[in-house]
């Protein structure tokens, strides 16, 4: 039997732990509306606190920075950085290692998020032996 499509309103009161290790408000995806092409919710990065280095498979990203300051290593070795500001948009291509997380010491950082995958978490792919590399080179350079 076909599930009846119609609008559905979401009001974000469940958090779910993502494979990144950051806890993100659910919201629009497949597990919570059927959602077919996307897939939508917010994050917020505690102060000093950062992603595990991951790519998502063939899904593109898009960020909006909605409060704090976010900063992301990204790159076949992570080997670029950028800084994002409240107001800035995310564009981030399928298959792109990227680390994000909060530089503040004190202050969250929230992001929306929307994928074009409508899965939560299926196409996260965690990149353990980029992420070790990269933080041998931040040891390094410290």
């Amino acid at each position: 039997m076909d599930k009846k499509r119609t609008c559905r309103l979401i009001r974000s009161s469940r958090t779910y732990h993502g494979k990144q290790g950051l806890d993100y408000a659910e919201a629009i995806s497949k597990e919570s509306v059927d959602a077919q092409g996307i897939c939508m919710h917010l994050l917020t990065i505690p102060p000093g606190k950062r992603a595990k280095a991951h790519l998502h498979q063939d899904h593109e990203t898009a960020i909006y920075m909605l409060h704090g300051k976010s900063a992301m290593w990204y790159g076949e070795n992570l080997e670029l950085y950028m800084e994002l500001d409240v107001g800035d948009f995310l564009y981030i291509p399928a298959g792109m290692p990227h680390l994000p997380y909060n530089p503040s010491e004190t202050e969250p950082c929230t992001t929306l998020i929307a994928r074009t995958d409508p899965n939560e978490q299926e196409s996260v792919l965690l990149l353990p032996e980029l992420e070790a590399e990269w933080q041998k080179d931040q040891l390094l350079a410290d």
